[in-house]
């Protein structure tokens, strides 16, 4: 039997189980911390740094998905610094790509549009870059647009990790990195793609959508997430 912590968050006093991480507990007791690259089922690699929370008696914030829990621990989840931090991750986010909501098949059903709206993000302090990245419309099925990715690696995690085809992977450095399939071969070319559309539905944006979507149409099919939801990350 797992050993059992005792620890606090958010000043509610709690009681989880040993090796589980600050976001695990926070979700199993109905504790909000925003996220962009965790998602239940696939491995956490603290891409986005959104669930950055403050522990008491450590100097920096750390990021609750990958942050196991210890006995006492006493955890901040939203305090004025932590606030101030994620809206700027979010600023960041939108200033970076070209994030047109009334222009994206995700519109309405979008992770990065909800979070700016429940942050209170209504602009950016930032300068936007607008790169005008390739649309891939190769494949049959789906389109990839980079300009609304935000590098989560959700789509090259559900591929590795549950499809088992490694179709996806990040090519470049900081901020010009982008995801590519395979050798950066067009997506409809890919001898790897099984077409199962995992990627295309753990998408948190519209970097990711089927054909035939028009604008707000794009909507996560939550079939598709049954058995993601239920496994646990194997290290496979």
């Amino acid at each position: 039997m797992p050993k059992i912590i005792t620890l606090k968050i958010a000043g509610t006093e709690i009681k989880a189980d040993e090796g589980s991480t600050i976001l695990d507990v926070a979700r199993t007791n109905d504790i909000f911390i925003p996220t962009l690259c965790s998602f239940k089922g696939l491995s956490n690699v603290g891409a986005c740094r959104l669930c950055m929370v403050e522990v008491r008696g450590v100097p920096r914030l750390l990021p609750a998905c990958a942050t196991t829990i210890v006995e006492g621990m006493d955890v901040t989840v939203d305090s004025p610094k932590v606030g101030k931090y994620r809206k700027m991750i979010v600023e960041l986010l939108l200033a970076e790509r070209n994030h047109i909501c009334a222009a994206c098949v995700s519109n309405g059903h979008c992770e990065l549009q909800a979070l700016a709206q429940r942050l209170g993000v209504h602009h950016t302090r930032y300068p936007y870059r607008y790169p005008r990245l390739k649309v891939d419309a190769s494949h049959v099925r789906f389109n990839y647009d980079p300009n609304r990715c935000v590098l989560c690696t959700r789509c090259m995690r559900a591929c590795e990790e549950v499809e088992g085809a490694r179709t996806w992977n990040v090519m470049g450095r900081g901020i010009n990195s982008v995801m590519v399939t395979d050798l950066h071969q067009p997506w409809g070319e890919s001898p790897s793609c099984t077409s199962c559309s995992k990627c295309v539905h753990v998408c948190p944006t519209g970097a990711l959508s089927e054909k035939g979507c028009a604008v707000g149409e794009m909507v996560p099919r939550e079939n598709v997430f049954t058995y993601l939801k239920s496994m646990r990350y194997s290290g496979r």
